[in-house]
């Protein structure tokens, strides 16, 4: 490996060491009305890869999407639909991440419609957890439920758009 090339990567390491500030991260009610969830939105992550890698640094591809489940309820004539997806990301150099995304979707008065939101949500899922393997910067920070606890409390820098 040439000086350069290791110097790229050592780059690269740094800045995926990094851990995401609060403005990345998002808190929803858990299941069932748990606590809260805290999470990363899929187009903050994306835009993040972006920056990190290039826009044309990495891509993503389905390797494999299962409809786990098409429930119709004859009573309320709603759909109940779960969906899981296999999504590998790649990036220029060959090196992949590949990780499993779920999409579910209840209470649907469309089959068609409930079936395209949860493909979408799992593919969207599958490239969040699999660009989290690469570092803290894509997402492996929110894991670490100490950090979470102190992200979310911090206050979200006021961007200025021209």
């Amino acid at each position: 490996m040439s000086t350069a090339t290791a110097s790229k990567i050592a780059e690269l390491q740094a800045k995926l060491n990094k851990k995401l500030g609060p403005e990345f991260i998002s808190q929803r009610p858990g299941p069932g009305g748990g606590p809260k969830l805290t999470y990363a939105e899929g187009w903050k992550v994306i835009n993040l890869a972006n920056e990190v890698f290039g826009f044309n640094g990495w891509s993503s591809s389905i390797i494999n999407m299962n409809t786990d489940y098409i429930d119709f309820n004859e009573d309320s004539k709603r759909y109940n639909v779960g969906v899981s997806a296999v999504v590998r990301v790649t990036l220029r150099d060959g090196v992949f991440h590949e990780d499993v995304g779920y999409g579910m979707l209840e209470n649907s008065k469309s089959k068609g419609a409930a079936l395209d939101k949860c493909k979408k949500e799992a593919v969207t899922d599958g490239i969040k957890r699999a660009l989290r393997t690469f570092g803290n910067l894509l997402g492996n920070c929110l894991y670490d439920k100490q950090y979470t606890s102190e992200i979310v409390k911090m206050k979200v820098p006021v961007v200025n758009v021209i």
